[in-house]
C-alpha cells in the first residue's frame, strides 16, 4: 500500500510508472508431497506440475521462501512486473462506473498513489457489516447502500483512503460501480464502537486478492486448486 502520496520510496514522484509490482501467483501444493510450495499458473505451475494434482492455499507464493519450489522460484522472479493495485483500481472504474464527481476526484486521488485500504470479493452480507463502512459516507451513501442490498450472496468492495477522507467502491455482480464519500474517522458525537471486524486480505490486483469467504466474512483456509 501507498502511505505517502505522491513520493515514491526513492523520494521520486509517485506514479504508476514507478509504482508497479512484481509478478505474484497464488501459492499451491502438490497432493502427497507437503512441505513444497509451488506458483500456481493457468491450470497447472509455473513448472508444469497439472491443476487436478495440486491444492489452493489463500497466500501468495513467496519466491524467496525455503519452500518454494526451485524451478518456480526462478520463472516467478523473471516474469514481468504488473501494474499497482492504484492503477488496476483506477482502470477498473473506467470501465465499470459512471462518470462523474466522485469518481473523477477518486482517479485524481489513485493517481497520486492514495492507500487502498482493501479490495476483496466476498459474502455481501458480512462485507456490508464489516468492511463497508457505508455508515462513514456523506456523499452518495444512499446508491452505494442500495448496491449493497441488491448484490444478493456476493460483491466487490475498495476503500480508499486520502488524507482525512475516504472512497468507499461497490461493485455487484452483473451491477456498474457505485462511489460513495466520507471522513476517515467517523465523528466523535454520532461514534458507535459496532461489531469488530474480522482480519480481511487486502489488495489489490487486476484480480483483487480475496479468496473465497465463508459466512462470518473470513476467508477459508484451503481449496482444491
Amino acid at each position: 500500500m501507498i502511505d505517502t502520496p505522491d513520493v515514491g520510496p526513492s523520494g521520486a514522484t509517485w506514479s504508476f510508472a514507478t509504482a508497479r509490482e512484481p509478478a505474484e501467483f497464488p501459492a499451491v501444493e502438490v497432493e502427497g508431497v507437503p512441505g513444497v510450495e509451488h506458483a500456481g499458473g493457468l491450470g497447472r505451475t509455473l513448472c508444469g506440475i497439472r491443476g487436478r494434482y495440486l491444492k489452493l492455499f489463500l497466500h501468495l507464493f513467496e519466491p524467496q521462501s525455503l519452500a518454494s519450489c526451485r524451478t518456480c522460484r526462478a520463472l516467478a522472479e523473471a516474469a514481468p512486473s504488473r501494474p499497482c493495485g492504484q492503477e488496476r483500481l483506477h482502470d477498473l472504474l473506467l470501465q465499470e462506473a459512471d462518470d462523474g464527481p466522485l469518481r473523477t476526484d477518486l482517479l485524481t486521488s489513485l493517481r497520486r498513489g492514495a492507500r487502498i485500504a482493501i479490495w476483496i470479493t466476498g459474502p455481501a452480507k458480512s462485507l456490508t457489516r464489516f468492511h463497508s463502512r457505508i455508515d462513514r459516507m456523506t456523499e452518495e451513501a444512499g446508491p452505494a447502500a442500495e448496491a449493497l442490498a441488491a448484490a444478493g450472496t456476493s460483491v466487490t468492495l475498495a476503500r480508499v483512503e486520502d488524507a482525512d477522507r475516504q472512497y468507499l467502491v461497490v461493485l455487484p455482480p452483473g451491477g456498474r460501480a457505485r462511489i460513495a464519500r466520507g471522513p476517515v474517522t467517523a465523528a466523535s458525537s454520532a461514534a458507535s464502537p459496532g461489531p469488530r471486524a474480522p482480519a480481511a486480505p487486502v489488495v489489490p490486483g487486476a484480480v483483487p486478492l480475496s479468496g473465497p469467504c465463508g459466512e462470518d466474512g473470513r476467508p477459508e483456509v484451503l481449496d482444491t486448486y
